[in-house]
């Protein structure tokens, strides 16, 4: 007979071993190795455009090397030109004014979210959190003590929940309530109306709301970004906007993001990096200065390459039986519902749920998705549509292929 090992000799804290690792670094990972070990994988796991960064960001970056400015620790809360110019950007692309004291860079979009919910969350706070969400948000909410909430949302939808959905999930420990738009992993995106219509719930019941604009300038067709404080002036106070260059500019190794909100909030979450991680790396900071505070043609170059890619992937991806996936309307993945593959023999396995499924693509066909499970909703996977066009065509194929030979 065992017993539970004293919390005297456990050697990882039960607050880090509870956390899980990121499943879609995992199955990026796991889609890298293979591929040295000589595999063919097709990986459509990690949400990483693969454009080079601009040159022209390229170059700030080897000239702040060059400049013994830049070789010495700089403010916490970032450097004042490139938290000007975040203000700049802000104002230019969302229509939200904003100061400079309103500002913290940070070292990318993770820490952005794990600092904002730190510096509002006290223990047993909730986090209404609408489904599917991103591996990290639960997380970064349980590591800051509060307690996340699902609210779940399908593919009749679109993966967009309703302000009804939310009050039902309110309780009187609801403290912030998380609005994601364009979203990962399902490429939602909110009308005005609807987006309009949650701001003001949430101003009018008192929450806090944590917003992620990682993935603004990625919106397609009719869709359009709108962020809530700006359409919703009254939210301003108790609104938290994280951001950052990697999807916009194709930085997502530069690691620098940032977060906007009250005076107070910023000032307590720059105590904690402080102390954290001190300042975020200059030569980034340099980088992402010369991103935000130039145009946004190389945006649109690339936005136009995804347009394409979601249009390709989606259209294969309905052409499966037992595969549907909508049409996603932003950011860069789609979501496909394979619910109705569950149970089915393929190749002499009947994958019972989206992460035996997911290991049997990977298998037999050598293509990395992500399961369902990653983002909170079992009967799904996740494919990024930011790989090159053959890659992506002949992934899906592949896909395709197999997928074909399921039977009851």
């Amino acid at each position: 007979m065992t017993s539970a090992t004293p919390s005297s000799e456990r050697r990882v804290s039960a607050r880090i071993g509870a956390i899980s690792e990121s499943a879609t670094l995992a199955v990026d990972a796991k889609a890298k190795a293979l591929k040295a070990a000589g595999r063919p994988v097709i990986g459509f796991g990690a949400g990483e455009p693969d454009f080079p960064t601009p040159d022209y960001i390229v170059e700030a970056a080897v000239e702040a090397c060059r400049n013994p400015k830049y070789h010495r620790y700089t403010p916490a809360g970032g450097l004042p030109e490139l938290k000007a110019a975040i203000v700049a950007k802000t104002l230019r692309d969302s229509g939200y004014q904003v100061d400079a004291s309103q500002v913290l860079v940070t070292n990318g979009g993770k820490q952005a979210i794990y600092e904002a919910f730190a510096a509002i969350l006290d223990p047993g706070d909730e986090v209404i959190v609408p489904a599917p969400y991103w591996t990290t948000y639960p997380e970064s909410i349980r590591l800051a003590g509060g307690v996340p909430v699902e609210v779940v949302a399908d593919e009749t939808t679109g993966y967009r929940v309703s302000v009804e959905q939310l009050e039902a999930a309110r309780t009187e420990r609801t403290k912030v309530v998380l609005f994601v738009s364009p979203s990962n992993p399902t490429g939602a995106v909110y009308s005005e109306a609807d987006a309009e219509a949650i701001g003001r719930w949430a101003a009018d019941k008192g929450l806090w709301v944590l917003t992620d604009e990682i993935y603004e300038h990625l919106v397609y067709g009719d869709a359009k970004f709108v962020s809530l404080p700006a359409i919703v002036p009254e939210l301003a106070d108790k609104c938290i906007i994280v951001n950052g260059v990697a999807k916009t500019y194709a930085m997502t190794g530069w690691r620098v993001g940032w977060i906007i909100g009250p005076t107070d909030v910023v000032k307590a979450a720059t105590n904690l990096q402080s102390h954290a991680t001190s300042n975020v790396s200059n030569v980034a900071q340099v980088a992402a200065l010369a991103a935000v505070s130039g145009n946004l043609d190389a945006v649109h170059e690339m936005r136009t390459a995804f347009d394409r890619r979601r249009q390709t992937i989606v259209r294969m991806l309905n052409e499966i039986d037992g595969v549907f996936c909508p049409t996603p309307e932003g950011a860069f993945y789609a979501y496909p519902s394979v619910k109705e593959l569950l149970g089915k023999e393929i190749r002499g396995k009947r994958p019972q749920t989206s992460v035996e499924l997911a290991a049997l693509i990977l298998d037999e066909a050598e293509v990395a998705v992500v399961p369902g499970e990653a983002f909170g909703t079992p009967g799904y996977l996740r494919l990024s549509y930011a790989l090159g066009d053959e890659d992506l065509i002949e992934g899906v194929s592949r896909l395709q292929k197999l997928l074909a030979e399921a039977k009851a």
